[in-house]
């Protein structure tokens, strides 16, 4: 994202965007819609037919400048400003980058999901360029140097793309001629254009990187170096702390609210060292010391109808085993 305040004139270069894109989309069995809209979009943005004069605001209208967005609340400057270029090098470089990122993501995920993704990541990008310029005037008082900066152009999203595309690569990459693993090629392109070319929005090109981790992050399936990682988890573990002692202590202080025992639980014989609790010697169930009937199978607690064959008296002639069952069936839901 470059950062000028008039116009940089550079003819000739619309045509060569205009042939590479025929020639890959020619070359390709799969032509992805999205890509070739944005950046259709973005050169008749920069073109201005006079057909399309009166509808596309001026360029003046939609610099990105985080000063005006605050005090106006200019959402056209928020969200319009990735769409124009102050230069025919701009536009070109940016669209020949959108144009081999977009082919690989939008192929490779789909024209939906692709597109969603452009737009969660441009409003992602605009607002962490916006909170990183107000956080700088905040603390560190560097007002001329950022908050009041005027910067267009797609390269925001673009690192994010890069960050999005690099995320599961295992190979390595060239960044300007300088070969580092893929996963890293945003930060050494952020570092990079910092130092060698003149003009560009550094806080612009960090907030696309930002933009990328978080969709990757909230979406589960970043693995590659994540700065926000160390904030992320302290905060994470943060909130879960009260919640976990809050568990931990109730947890400890259960204890049985119905009076009813477990099964098989002590191996201590008929009466168990728990107090209060005795075992029945049919089922193994422990049941409390105030009931001279198992809860479970309904034998006494002195053995008295123990026997599979024997019948209860209260229970209308089933046999002891039915019995038994039908309990376990109704204390067992």
């Amino acid at each position: 994202m470059e950062v000028r305040n008039g116009r940089r004139v550079s003819r000739g270069m619309l045509p060569l965007l205009a042939l590479h894109t025929f020639s890959e989309y020619y070359r390709s069995d799969r032509k992805p819609p999205v890509t070739a809209a944005l950046i259709a979009a973005n050169t008749l943005i920069y073109i201005r037919p006079s057909l399309l004069n009166s509808i596309i605001p001026s360029i003046d209208e939609v610099w990105f400048n985080p000063h005006l967005i605050l005090k106006n609340k200019d959402l056209k400057r928020f969200f319009l400003s990735p769409f124009y270029h102050i230069g025919e090098p701009h536009l070109v470089y940016n669209m020949l980058s959108l144009l081999w990122k977009g082919f690989q993501l939008e192929t490779a995920m789909g024209s939906l999901e692709f597109a969603s993704m452009v737009a969660s990541l441009l409003a992602l990008s605009q607002g962490f360029t916006l909170m990183l310029s107000k956080s700088l005037l905040l603390f560190f008082e560097y007002e001329r140097a950022y908050y009041n900066e005027y910067a267009v152009g797609f390269s925001g999203v673009l690192f994010a793309l890069k960050v999005v595309l690099n995320s599961r690569s295992e190979n390595y990459s060239y960044v300007h001629g300088v070969l580092v693993p893929s996963r890293y090629a945003a930060w050494a392109e952020l570092v990079l254009i910092q130092m060698f070319v003149p003009g560009v929005s550094f806080i612009g090109h960090l907030g696309g990187i930002f933009a990328g981790l978080v969709y990757l992050r909230l979406r589960g399936n970043y693995s590659g170096p994540d700065p926000l990682a160390f904030l992320m988890r302290g905060l994470t573990g943060a909130l879960n702390w009260p919640l976990n002692f809050l568990y931990s202590v109730f947890r400890r202080s259960r204890g049985r609210i119905s009076g009813r025992g477990t099964v098989g639980g002590s191996r201590t014989g008929r009466r168990s060292t728990q107090s209060g609790v005795w075992r029945c010697q049919a089922c193994t169930y422990d049941n409390s010391g105030l009931l001279s009937v198992c809860e479970m199978c309904g034998t006494s607690r002195d053995g008295v109808g123990l026997s599979s064959f024997q019948w209860n008296r209260d229970s209308d002639g089933l046999p002891l085993d039915e019995l038994r069952r039908r309990r376990i069936d109704r204390f067992g839901r």
